[in-house]
């Protein structure tokens, strides 16, 4: 393959422990099919490069003001006065993200970082430069890499090459995928591919339309062809409160998990967490985003036990 192939990243985070087996370095590309309300990294639901603002790091219009005087098309100017953290005033810019057109300008010019551009486009010879830094905690713990996103396979050539590459250097590999590509794209990492930690979101196929934007028959198709394949899978389930929290929904996921019991090495239950929001808020495209208390201690361990009586291996992430 071309070594100058690149990739649209958002982050590359080493000692992850969350992504996998062991310590894990893991590749976060730009850009994902589904849109769930409660994403609790939305700057990564975009395929392109976008602003973001960080309102906590900007030092206001009249201290620095310098992203004022730069955009081309008008869409940085002075906002209202407004209290800041410390309790005094401050008048922040105001950014009209329909005048935009993500050239960059402002954040080039804002040196506190407050703006900043969300998505780098990074050749495959770049990637692995990071990833084999990190390959001693990858030996040392059974470790390795994961390929996130968004959805990673949304870039399959960049994906590919990555995974191709660390498979030759012995390190083991992992894809974090919604599932929902061509089952043409998962046949050919398949086979470089260690465990998929593959999302499950909900069971009920018009619910999972009308709250996250598509179908899921594609989803959990694919989730049968990686088991009947001979793949591993890492089933993740967010537990969303008012949406598929019930114990009648996962009665549902355990019948379906049954099916493919043979390939699944763990089910996660992941707790909905209100991270998302404040990064939400930079991205300043004044959408609404799912808010809602996160789930029980008591109720994550209760759908545990629940799928735990299915003999399946759960933890709660």
């Amino acid at each position: 393959m071309d070594k100058q192939l690149t990739g649209k990243t958002y982050d590359i985070q080493g000692f992850s422990v969350q992504d996998g087996p062991g310590i894990r370095t893991t590749v976060f590309l730009k850009g994902c099919p589904l849109r769930c309300p409660w994403c609790h990294s939305p700057e990564s639901q975009g395929f392109a490069t976008e602003l973001n603002w960080m309102s906590v790091r900007c030092l206001g219009a009249d201290a620095c003001g310098k992203c004022l005087a730069v955009c081309p098309h008008g869409a940085v100017t002075r906002g209202p006065e407004r209290e800041n953290p410390a309790g005094g005033t401050i008048t922040y810019p105001d950014i009209d993200k329909t005048k935009c057109d993500e050239c960059g300008a402002c954040a080039d010019a804002c040196k506190a970082n407050a703006l900043y551009m969300c998505g780098e486009d990074q050749t495959a010879d770049a990637v692995m430069r990071r990833i084999l830094r990190d390959q001693p905690f990858f030996e040392e713990s059974g470790g390795g890499v994961t390929i996130s996103g968004g959805e990673c396979l949304c870039q399959p050539e960049f994906t590919l090459e990555l995974l191709m590459r660390c498979k030759e250097r012995g390190i083991h590999t992992a894809v974090d995928t919604t599932g929902f590509v061509p089952w043409e794209i998962i046949e050919k990492v398949l086979p470089y591919t260690d465990v998929f930690l593959y999302d499950l979101k909900c069971m009920d196929s018009a619910l999972h339309k009308q709250v996250i934007g598509v179908p899921n028959e594609l989803i959990l198709e694919n989730a049968r062809r990686i088991a009947g394949s001979g793949g591993r899978l890492w089933l993740r389930i967010p537990v969303i409160p008012m949406f598929n929290d019930s114990k009648a929904h996962f009665d549902e996921y355990a019948a379906f998990i049954a099916g493919i019991k043979d390939a699944v090495d763990i089910v996660q239950l992941l707790p909905y967490h209100k991270m998302g929001v404040s990064k939400h808020d930079r991205l300043l495209k004044n959408e609404k985003i799912f808010v809602a208390e996160p789930p029980t201690d008591e109720l994550m361990q209760s759908l545990k036990e629940q799928l735990e009586e299915y003999g399946l291996k759960v933890r709660v992430h």
